[in-house]
């Protein structure tokens, strides 16, 4: 789950999880990355099982529900159920719906497009991450703007090692999907994790190559860019919760939760091989 940057000198729009990242970055003990190990790997276990339920017809509710179940079958705690006075276990993003999308009755039809975001507390230690799912025959525009939104987080995270800085991992995001006429939503960003949901550093998906706040083993944090199609504004809609685009554009967000190592990044929050991206398996990629 990203953060609103309202409170934070940029272009938010009053989220309820506006400004809770601030305070001095925490390095985490060494001993904690088998910690976070556990809470990642089965926050991705959860979306891995989700990818056989998203389906023409099916209700964005029943995804809450069965995600809710996983959960509670596993030991762990949905992070989100009344944070902040969220409800569900899961958001569900639909198209034009940047993040934050609420679960309800809608249920999927051809073509749409859904970010399906998770967080899971494992032993005190959270987990978060979300991906893309389709549901198909999916417009030509739609897939190339999820794969560009998978690549670019990927090359943001090759970036994340000691000695780079926040700007070097922003940089790489954004010049990658702006290269392929997408735009950035810059209303949200990542965010420190840990055994705190949100804390510092906030994870800018964009910026200026050597910039920013140097990266230190022991930190752990999200990588969440949401790009859309068309222009980077975004509209918070009454509920005080989902954020869609200005114009109506699609838009596309993934997100893993890293460590940094003493040499680079470990991604706690890998998939199963062949569902790091579900809506390719969906559209036969």
């Amino acid at each position: 789950m990203s953060t609103d940057l309202a409170e934070l000198g940029t272009t938010g729009s009053g989220h309820p999880l506006a400004g809770v990242v601030r305070g001095p970055v925490r390095l985490h003990p060494p001993e904690a990355f088998a910690f976070m190990r556990v809470a990642g790997r089965l926050a991705a276990q959860c979306l891995d099982m989700l990818a056989s339920e998203v389906r023409e017809g099916i209700a964005t509710s029943r995804l809450d529900d069965l995600a809710r179940e996983f959960a509670l079958d596993h030991g762990a705690i949905p992070a989100c159920i009344n944070y902040r006075g969220f409800r569900h276990t899961i958001c569900t993003s639909l198209n034009h719906v940047v993040c934050h999308g609420i679960p309800g009755e809608r249920v999927l039809r051809a073509g749409d497009i859904l970010n399906i975001d998770v967080t899971l507390i494992v032993d005190g230690w959270h987990g978060d991450t979300s991906r893309m799912y389709a549901v198909p025959p999916v417009k030509k525009a739609a897939s190339r703007l999820m794969e560009v939104t998978w690549d670019a987080m990927m090359r943001g995270i090759a970036e994340i090692r000691p000695g780079r800085r926040l700007g070097d991992v922003g940089h790489a995001i954004q010049t990658f999907a702006e290269s392929h006429r997408f735009s950035m939503v810059r209303d949200f960003c990542g965010h420190g994790i840990g055994r705190i949901f949100h804390e510092s550093p906030n994870i800018l998906h964009y910026g200026r190559a050597g910039e920013g706040i140097a990266l230190e083993p022991g930190m752990f944090f999200t990588v969440e860019p949401m790009v859309n199609l068309g222009k980077p504004g975004v509209l918070v809609l009454p509920d005080g919760w989902t954020a869609i685009t200005r114009d109506r554009s699609l838009s596309a967000q993934f997100e893993h939760t890293i460590g940094v190592t003493e040499d680079g990044a470990e991604i706690f929050t890998m998939a199963a091989p062949g569902l790091e991206q579900p809506w390719r398996a969906a559209l036969g990629d």
